[in-house]
Order: structure tokens, then sequence, then C-alpha cells
């Protein structure tokens, strides 16, 4: 089953987030309170957990955040969506995919320490096409454009 391991906010864009309890998305802007809730397309950002833990395993000390994401997902095999497929969260947040990866223009405090930074090829980004709470523990559904919602597992 896929859920959420962790919400994360951060004041400032290129920073590491915080982990927070909960966040509140808002359609077509993104979450409130962190630095990329203006709109466009990268929203809402997204990593797996399983990939961090396998950067902890070889020794870099990241906490969830630390690659500026907003959501850590756990079960659910992110770099498999697709533009245009939407993930479902809670209750009533629903997100949907604008980008996998993104280029990055300076190496971060990652990439120097561990050689490779996870967020160019394993980082989701999202819009918010419905306003809702997330909240760690919630549970995650996906679907692909134009198909069934799923309850996720890896």
């Amino acid at each position: 089953m896929g859920k959420v391991a962790a919400v994360c906010i951060g004041e400032k864009k290129g920073e590491k987030k915080k982990e927070v309890g909960d966040a509140y998305a808002i359609a077509a802007l993104g979450i409130e309170k962190d630095a990329h809730a203006e709109g466009g397309d990268r929203q809402v950002s997204l990593l797996m957990a399983e990939s961090i833990d396998m950067l902890r395993k070889s020794g870099v000390q990241v906490p969830y955040g630390g690659f500026a994401e907003n959501i850590v997902t756990e079960g659910v095999d992110l770099v498999s969506l697709r533009p245009g497929d939407t993930i479902r969260i809670g209750k009533s947040c629903v997100l949907k995919v604008t980008k996998i990866g993104k280029e990055c223009h300076s190496p971060c405090w990652i990439a120097e320490s561990a050689g490779r930074c996870i967020m160019p090829e394993e980082g989701v980004f999202c819009t918010v096409e419905a306003t809702g709470r997330i909240t760690k523990g919630d549970e995650l559904f996906t679907a692909r454009s134009g198909g069934k919602e799923k309850k996720d597992g890896m």
C-alpha cells in the first residue's frame, strides 16, 4: 500500500525543507506556507522514501526534506508515473504529475557529499488539482491519465 512517509515545507526555494506533520495543498497554487506555492507546473515535489533510504545506507545522512521535496512516499513507484497521471492523497487532495526529474543548475550539498543527487532522475513534480490536507500516514492512490485509480504497492 502506498502512503505518505513525511510532509515537508520550506520558506525559501533551493533550500532544505523541514518535516511537518501535515500541510494544506491548495488547488492551482501548491502547499500552503511553502516557497513553491505560487502556481506553475512544479507546485509540489515528491520523492520515494526507498530512494532516500538507499542513500542513507551508503553513508549520506539526509533528512526527509533534504532534497527540498514536499512529500516523501512509501510503497509506490513514483518514477513509473507519467505526466498526466494523478495521485490522490488522503480523502480529498489530488495532484497531477507534470514532470519526472529536474535539471539541477548547481550541485546540491547531497551531490557534493554522495557523488550524486536523486532529484534529477527520481523527483516527481505535480500541480494541485483538488485542495486537501496531506498528513503523514495518509494512503496514496495513483491513476494513469484516463485510467482507473489504484492503491499502490511496490
